[in-house]
């Protein structure tokens, strides 16, 4: 058995942090019920690369769960709402603060008709604060929260990460305040809200960004590559043109990258053993660490580094992931097979269990594929569901 298998989950909201969330958990058991709108559903849905209409992030993002399609705005599919929260362990939101108060489903009413539940609300900006009714997402997040002005190389604009990391980073601290208001509903035998900011998330993966700050008035500035305060860390440039990633940043493990370029001089100098001597001399390490960098191969000085345990890597694309020995023996990449019969390789579970491991049960459900199933679990009659659906208030496709 799953480690949730027995968790019910009701999932509102689109696209990615609300629904990741949900996801990790559907990943290990959990029995999600993701409510979507009438006809577009979820908007990620289309979003990037299609396949038959439907991106392919769709079968990742919502693996696992079943689709009921509801018309929010109409009270009849708010009551529906209601009689599922009765039953639900979870209730998972990212919508705009107010957004759920708008529908007469305030999370405190909820908890009302379910003392037990456990409310995760997900936005911009949390719902208190001066921000709390601007809409946000995570790129704005980002940008809030201190790391877009870390991603640059220095004095050129800074850029996103390539991804919504942002919103992943809300909704894993989602999943940790879920696990931590279970175990504690345990004890209580209640549930409570989890208040989750995109900005917020982001601000607690910034390490030593504001204590520097109060303690120093120091402003960290984008380094690139690099990592200030820590070296030598760096990616230089090899003579094939690929570029190799070096964290040379330990005691011990410098004295060994030295002795790979051939500076035990560097090595063996009382003043860089630890890191705070290192880092006045960062620029002569990396220039030196570079100058051996430029005779060799990406591959030569990999197998170099590795030969002296000296942590080091190369720069992966997708295709580069897709082709490794180690995602495969890690069961990283797992081989779905859609409906039409056709494969398609998809991000494995994560976290690995060594007891209850998760695992991908099922593809991601159509519009309101669920949505008959779900309703008559609830106690409609055959002729109330063809009623709902008539009216536009539930959805089949």
């Amino acid at each position: 058995m799953e480690p949730l298998a027995k968790l019910k989950v009701v999932e509102m909201g689109q696209l990615i942090a609300g629904p990741f969330a949900a996801k990790t958990l559907a990943d290990f058991g959990a029995d999600v019920i993701k409510i979507e709108p009438p006809k577009v559903g979820d908007a990620l849905r289309k979003w990037r690369l299609l396949k038959d209409g439907t991106s392919v992030w769709w079968q990742v993002q919502s693996r696992n769960k079943r689709s009921l399609s509801l018309d929010l705005r109409q009270i009849e599919a708010q009551d529906i709402v209601r009689t599922l929260v009765k039953e639900a362990d979870v209730l998972i939101e990212n919508f705009r603060p107010g957004t759920l108060e708008g529908w007469g489903l305030d999370p405190e009413k909820l908890l009302e008709l379910n003392p037990k539940l456990i409310v995760l609300r997900i936005s911009g900006y949390g719902q208190t604060g001066p921000y709390k009714d601007k809409p946000g997402f995570g790129v704005v997040a980002e940008a809030m929260g201190g790391l877009r002005h870390l991603t640059a190389e220095p004095g050129r604009v800074p850029v996103r990460v390539g991804i919504s990391i942002g919103d992943t980073l809300a909704s894993l601290h989602g999943v940790i305040g879920i696990l931590l208001a279970l175990q504690e509903r345990h004890n209580s035998g209640k549930g409570q809200i989890i208040d989750i900011a995109l900005y917020e998330a982001v601000f607690n993966c910034m390490e030593s960004l504001l204590p520097e700050y109060s303690a120093f008035g120091e402003v960290r500035q984008a380094a690139g590559s690099a990592l200030p305060g820590i070296a030598p860390t760096n990616a230089y440039q090899c003579a094939d043109g690929g570029y190799v990633l070096v964290a040379g940043n330990g005691d011990s493990i410098f004295k060994r990258l030295m002795t790979v370029i051939g500076r035990d001089d560097l090595g063996n100098d009382p003043q860089l053993e630890n890191n705070d001597g290192r880092v006045k001399r960062v620029a002569e390490l990396d220039h030196a660490i570079g100058e051996w960098t430029k005779t060799v191969s990406t591959a030569q000085a990999l197998e170099a580094l590795d030969a002296m345990a000296v942590p080091a890597g190369r720069i992966y694309t997708v295709a580069d992931i897709a082709s490794d020995p180690h995602y495969k023996a890690r069961e990283n990449i797992q081989t779905i097979q859609m409906q039409d019969g056709s494969k398609l390789d998809v991000p494995g579970v994560i976290p690995k269990l060594s007891r209850t491991p998760g695992s991908i049960k099922t593809l991601a459900p159509d519009i309101g594929q669920n949505t008959d199933e779900i309703l008559k679990s609830i106690g409609l009659t055959n002729d109330q569901v063809a009623s709902l659906k008539e009216r536009g208030i539930a959805f089949t496709k």
